[in-house]
């Protein structure tokens, strides 16, 4: 264990080391591709996620302390922090914010609010570019801690490895040196939260928070590396590793700035676990191939890897619950054609009838898939009718994956005009559009107040 912590120092030494000299003229062109494209969605489910009825209440009865910094979406006003911690909740609300299958998780809903919430905060003016640089770094920081740690399974992976790249991000926009960055990024993993997977099935809203916790970890880390009490003692290998499962040092830096994790996201269409996604991609195929009544149908088989393992519950009665119920997301895609803010809105028409038809679903968790993780998540749906037809298809990934059909420009403001109407989109898009050029990268994302 200690030869494990110093290879694990020393890794986050050489990423600190790689981003402190990074600048957005070098990104690569793939990576200034994706950003504009991350952030246009992320930003745009988080004020999708704002308008739900749970948020609108949280927000009323969170007290927010006065402040300058403006909520997203919202007429709020509140310290950073506070707007930091409310949008990363908005963001994950809906299961529709990015993700890379790499690093099993999201990175960029970890990351994204503390950069926003320590540009606000330092004592230079944080232009476009800076800020962009710096959520590339920590979004690749991020996902190379998710991808070098090997969960025990009753991990969550939500609030824990991803506040490495908020922490990275934070450090780097207040300026921070190299050696100082790595002590943020180490400080970082002993603040992480405890994420059982049992919270989340069971529909609990505090799984919602995990994210928020991850982007003011990165920030609390940050400022205790800059008050020089933070030091790089490879503390990961003992959170991440030994208490989360296992971590492997080399996969931190092995390609570093050679493969950029941050250009093999995938962006969401399904509001639910990625898990889901490509079985509900499969019945949308199905669906054009043939039209159905919901009484034609006697069954409907997922063959899947294990990963969907942990979601194999019925019966959820609230919408993280039922996100995160693989029966019930893949019989509203049956039923209602689309999984969506309005088909998974607890009581509805669409929900009920959802629910009535869940028990039809019967899904199979095929270990021999595993051994195409993570490159390929496949999954395969047949349909079976009562007249003795059926229909059958597989998929190797969901669409929006960068490995699978990504999604376009058009794409997702497709996706975020159904979510916002066309106008809110446009502004979304008009003002991420913008940050390349701002020289103020605040007053460029104040816009979307």
């Amino acid at each position: 264990m200690f030869r494990l912590q110093e290879q694990t120092a020393e890794a986050s030494d050489a990423l600190a080391a790689w981003a402190a000299a990074l600048e957005y003229d070098i990104l690569p062109d793939p990576v200034r591709r994706r950003l504009p494209v991350m952030l246009t969605d992320l930003l745009g489910v988080t004020l999708a996620g704002m308008r739900t009825p749970e948020l609108d209440r949280l927000v009323n009865a969170w007290d927010c302390p006065p402040g300058d910094a403006p909520l997203l979406g919202t007429s709020v006003r509140t310290v950073p922090d506070t707007a930091a911690y409310l949008a990363a909740v908005a963001a994950c609300s809906l299961e529709l914010d990015e993700g890379n299958k790499q690093a099993a998780g999201h990175p960029a809903a970890h990351v994204v609010f503390a950069a926003m919430a320590a540009a606000r905060t330092s004592d230079e003016t944080i232009t476009g570019r800076r800020f962009l640089t710096a959520v590339a770094a920590g979004y690749e920081v991020a996902a190379r801690f998710g991808h070098a740690t090997i969960r025990d399974p009753a991990w969550h992976p939500h609030g824990n490895w991803a506040a490495t790249g908020a922490a990275c991000a934070s450090a780097l926009l207040h300026g921070c040196s190299a050696a100082a960055t790595a002590a943020a990024i180490d400080a970082s993993t002993g603040l992480m939260h405890v994420t059982p997977w049992a919270t989340v099935l069971a529909g609990d809203f505090t799984r919602n928070l995990w994210i928020a916790g991850a982007n003011l970890a990165g920030l609390h880390a940050a400022r205790l590396a800059r008050a020089g009490v933070a030091g790089n003692h490879g503390a990961a290998a003992n959170s991440l590793g030994a208490l989360m499962g296992d971590l492997d040092p080399d996969a931190l830096v092995g390609g570093l700035g050679e493969r950029w994790l941050v250009a093999e996201g995938y962006l969401k269409m399904h509001s639910s676990c990625s898990y889901t996604h490509p079985a509900v991609d499969i019945v949308q195929s199905l669906r054009a191939s043939r039209s159905w009544q919901v009484e034609e149908i006697s069954r409907v088989v997922v063959r899947t890897n294990s990963l969907a393992r942990p979601l194999l519950r019925r019966h959820p009665d609230t919408r993280l619950a039922a996100m995160f119920s693989l029966p019930f997301v893949v019989s509203t895609a049956v039923v209602s054609g689309s999984v969506d803010s309005r088909t998974m809105e607890p009581g509805s028409p669409q929900f009920l009838t959802a629910e009535a038809f869940s028990e039809r679903v019967q899904v199979e968790v095929d270990e021999t898939l595993d051994a195409l993780l993570p490159d390929r998540r496949c999954t395969e749906v047949t349909i079976e009718f009562a007249d003795g037809q059926f229909l059958s298809l597989g998929q190797p990934n969901p669409l929006g994956d960068a490995d699978h059909f990504p999604l376009t420009d058009e794409q997702v403001m497709t996706k975020l005009s159904g979510l916002l109407g066309s106008a809110d989109a446009a502004r979304v898009g008009d003002v991420v559009g913008s940050l390349a050029g701002a020289p103020d990268a605040v007053a460029a994302l104040d816009q979307l107040v």
